[in-house]
């Protein structure tokens, strides 16, 4: 994959401007930088939760499967930002996609059916799950408004829209794991 950082800082960006792999130099603010950068926020995000889930599996167990599960997502992830910064590198397949499903199928069984509106919470976990979950939405949407003005691969657009289905199917899991509450979503009382 292309070639790697020697400095850290070249003040090629210091007007506002960054570079692309092509050489093409664009604002900050451009659809692909903007997608690139929610990309990497999800992956730190990601990364965050998996760290806690680490900590948290030597006394529960049952979350090593959403470690190894969650684990290639992150660099997934990171193939993803690479296409969305040299868009012929291209390695994510819908075979990715598909061990996603997979997950999510499996997940779901264990869980059944949702049978209330859930909140973000119960656990610092399942927050962070959610978080993540979040994050891999709105990394989709940047990816979408990019797609209308350049398009994408169908692979990038699927796999974060399937990748957030699993953030939400894993915050639901892990707190089964953990055995705590979901957190039940209250409509507002009517007076």
């Amino acid at each position: 994959m292309g070639n790697r950082l020697s400095r850290i800082y070249t003040r090629t960006g210091d007007k506002g401007e960054t570079g692309l792999s092509s050489g093409r130099r664009v604002p900050k603010d451009h659809p692909r930088i903007e997608a690139i950068g929610e990309v990497d926020t999800l992956n730190s995000q990601l990364g965050l939760l998996l760290a806690e889930l680490a900590e948290s599996a030597q006394s529960c167990p049952g979350l090593n499967e959403v470690i190894g599960t969650l684990t290639p997502c992150q660099h997934r992830l990171f193939d993803l930002g690479g296409e969305l910064a040299m868009p012929e590198y291209q390695v994510l397949d819908m075979q990715e996609i598909g061990r996603l499903e997979v997950a999510i199928d499996l997940w779901n069984e264990e869980l059944g059916p949702l049978k209330n509106f859930i909140l973000p919470g119960g656990s610092r976990l399942v927050a962070q799950a959610h978080i993540c979950r979040s994050f891999a939405r709105s990394a989709e949407r940047r990816t979408q408004a990019l797609n209308g003005e350049e398009p994408l691969r169908e692979e990038l657009l699927a796999y974060l829209n399937r990748l957030s289905d699993l953030l939400f199917v894993a915050a639901r899991l892990i707190a089964r794991r953990q055995g705590v509450d979901e957190v039940l979503w209250q409509a507002a009382k009517k007076e």
